[in-house]
């Protein structure tokens, strides 16, 4: 069932099932991947934690529409509370479908630059990444002064991220490329084919190499060619799934000086899924059901069995993505994949993290690289998935609240890649 109308009288239209509390259905504007995911309970959890905090919905404001990538459009809709306002933001395709939908602070709490990044020393401006069959566009962060200097590449984590990873009011990956440009490292970071094509996420035959590999590699070569880079000192940053997916861009492209892990995970993504969603049952009561544990432990079973093929249905399998997906997430190990490799690596982690964990993740990156004197490790104990620093433990409300990237991970980068290479 689709609202005939446009974005943002759908929009529009949504916002008031939610104040009205009708969250069944508003599931049923949900696209497939969106639905893998979340449900209506979770969506009501969501709803009830943000207004208690702000007290009863007032009104609503005027929904806010812009062009989005191909086939979307992105709208906010201003919630007001009686203590305060939240933005209702979906991402909407041309039939009316919901690809994303988020409960975020309003607009006004926007990004502004972290304090260990002065602007006037850096110049910024667009390139195209070009991998054959597609194209996304990047941003090229360049220092000023003279001579040559080492370079990186920004790889986000899993999902649909622009170049900033935006999430909320925060750009994690914007925070990076900007301080570690002040530094004097060029930065390349480009937004993901699935931002920029979301439909590319549950095509038939599409996987994690398909992601991520094309345009990073394309990425690497384009910052090699920069004047004002040292070519045999380009390096690879990923975040998140970033990370995992870094050591099969450093086989694709043999070039790359180095890897830099940032939470990288190593357990198997759709075990993983479950452990966060027991996790996040007892940190933020109500949030998730128990039928959302039950999902997803169904769904990674059907990834387990061995009677897994192209032709499972997406449906059956974790948020939405193919069978192809996830036979190739089944058969890829990072940690061997990066033992295999004769290049420096950095390897950081956050204590607080509760998405990919130091028990769970980084454990399994110690022991496989335990005997490479070329790989350092350390551990951010303050700091959450996102390297934001805080105290407590960790929850998704963390990142609705402005924040930047721990100064002290920008030092600890930007002093490795000035004694390596």
């Amino acid at each position: 069932m689709n609202l005939e109308t446009t974005p943002a009288a759908t929009a529009a239209a949504i916002a008031e099932m939610l104040r009205e509390g009708h969250f069944d259905e508003v599931e049923t504007y949900f696209a497939p991947p969106l639905r893998a995911v979340v449900r209506a309970d979770a969506l009501r959890a969501a709803w009830t934690a943000e207004t208690a905090k702000r007290g009863p919905v007032t009104g609503l404001g005027d929904p806010v529409a812009e062009p989005a990538a191909a086939g979307l459009v992105r709208v906010g809709v201003p919630v007001h509370c009686e203590r305060g306002d939240l933005t209702v933001l979906m991402s909407v395709d041309e039939e009316g479908l919901l690809q994303g939908l988020q409960l975020t602070p309003p607009a006004s709490a926007a990004w502004t630059p972290p304090p260990y990044a002065d602007p006037a020393t850096f110049t910024e401006h667009e390139v195209t990444l070009d991998a054959g069959s597609s194209t996304v566009t990047g941003t090229l962060t360049r220092p000023m002064g003279p001579g040559t200097r080492p370079g990186v590449v920004l790889l986000p984590g899993g999902g649909p991220f622009d170049r900033d990873e935006t999430s909320g009011p925060n750009k994690p990956l914007k925070d990076l490329a900007w301080g570690l440009a002040h530094r004097g490292v060029a930065v390349l970071r480009f937004d993901k084919i699935t931002h920029s094509r979301p439909e590319t996420a549950s095509a038939r035959g599409f996987t994690m190499s398909d992601e991520y590999v094309p345009h990073a590699t394309a990425a690497v070569r384009l910052l090699r060619q920069e004047s004002t880079v040292d070519s045999g000192r380009v390096f690879v940053l990923g975040h998140s799934m970033g990370g995992k997916v870094a050591p099969r861009v450093a086989l694709a492209e043999p070039a790359i000086a180095g890897l830099l892990i940032l939470a990288g995970d190593t357990q198997p993504m759709h075990h993983a899924a479950i452990r966060v969603a027991r996790h996040l049952m007892t940190a933020v009561p109500g949030l998730l059901g128990q039928d959302t544990v039950d999902l997803f432990t169904r769904q990674a079973a059907n990834v387990d069995s061995p009677g897994l093929s192209p032709a499972t249905p997406a449906a059956d399998l974790p948020f939405g993505f193919s069978a192809s997906y996830w036979l190739d997430q089944r058969g890829y190990d990072p940690v061997q994949a990066a033992a295999g490799l004769d290049k420096p690596m950095l390897i950081l982690q956050g204590g607080r993290d509760y998405q990919v964990t130091v028990e769970d993740d980084l454990s399994r990156w110690r022991a496989g690289l335990a005997d490479r004197p070329d790989v350092t490790i350390r551990v951010h104990a303050d700091d959450d998935h996102l390297f934001f620093p805080g105290t407590g433990p960790s929850t998704p409300a963390d990142y609705e609240e402005p924040a930047h990237v721990d100064p002290a991970v920008i030092d600890d980068i930007a002093e490795w890649l000035g004694r390596t290479g």
